[in-house]
């Protein structure tokens, strides 16, 4: 049988995906149920339990393929990414409408109404995506309005098909962003989901992971030993972790140094992480 990283591939000893048949070995093979994430963001966990690692994350309005729903857990594959893993089964609905908008700002808050003196409903991030059936106006300020009846501020959203130009420049605005292992939100964030998210925002989806960057976006480089030659949006990929040049000396990442998405020097920052993880061990242009 075929090696298959179980990370991107739906399969265990006693369940897989039934795309998988003839590739992996399980007792049963399931075809996957469409479900949407229907909580602004749904922790995507290693095992179906609340103390297991976070993987990942999916935002509202993501899609998903549902193999098993068990005991308040649902194993699914997110469809953007192909990611796998548990999700609560309360953080899934049905796909019933089709998102007409994304979320273009870093994050947002959902009113009960068209009026931004409303105690807040909720909140979401960039990356999500709503379907907006109607417009509202309140002393100046436009709304866009969703079938629950809350309302988004119109200016915060774009239609679906309309990228940003330059993912560096959206990753910069994550900046002071707090640092959250698996997180690829608004609210929280880690260094893969902050190039995952930034990119996808310029219609370029990407894998989630930094081993699965390096191994995959756009074309190796080999910059001299002074690490000349680097230029704005080429990556940096140490082991395990991965960062955005903003210009030839100077990158911005999500990392667990300050905890925060920031700016740091290049060479300062492989002198810094060096005696703990090493040189950097690759360096790609998108």
């Amino acid at each position: 049988m075929t090696a298959h990283d179980a990370r991107l591939h739906a399969f265990r000893s006693d369940l897989a995906d039934a795309r998988l048949k003839g590739e992996v070995v399980a007792d049963r093979f399931v075809a996957g149920r469409p479900a949407r994430i229907s909580v602004p963001v749904a922790d995507i966990r290693k095992a179906p339990t609340l103390d297991s690692g976070i993987n990942t994350q999916a935002l509202f309005g993501d899609d998903v393929l549902v193999f098993e729903d068990r005991e308040g857990w649902a194993w699914i594959q997110a469809e953007r990414d192909g990611y796998v893993g548990y999700v609560a089964d309360v953080m899934l609905g049905r796909r019933d409408r089709a998102p007409t908008h994304i979320v273009s700002v870093p994050r947002t808050f959902l009113y009960p109404g068209p009026d931004l003196r409303f105690p807040i409903a909720g909140q979401l991030s960039m990356g999500s995506a709503v379907t907006v059936t109607g417009a509202a106006e309140t002393r100046g300020t436009h709304y866009a309005l969703l079938p629950s009846g809350e309302a988004v501020i119109a200016g915060h959203l774009r239609p679906i098909g309309e990228m940003a130009g330059d993912y560096v420049s959206v990753a910069e605005t994550f900046l002071g962003t707090p640092y959250l292992w698996g997180g690829v939100s608004g609210f929280g964030i880690d260094c893969s989901g902050l190039v995952q998210l930034a990119m996808r925002m310029t219609g370029r989806e990407v894998l989630r992971d930094s081993d699965m960057q390096a191994a995959s976006i756009g074309e190796p480089l080999e910059p001299s030993p002074d690490f000349s030659g680097l230029r704005r949006r080429d990556l940096v990929f140490w082991e395990g972790h991965v960062a955005i040049m903003t210009d030839a000396e100077t990158m911005i990442h999500a990392n667990g140094h300050t905890m925060l998405v920031s700016r740091e020097g290049l060479k300062e920052a492989i002198a810094r992480i060096g005696y703990l993880y090493g040189a950097p061990t690759g360096f790609r242009r998108p």
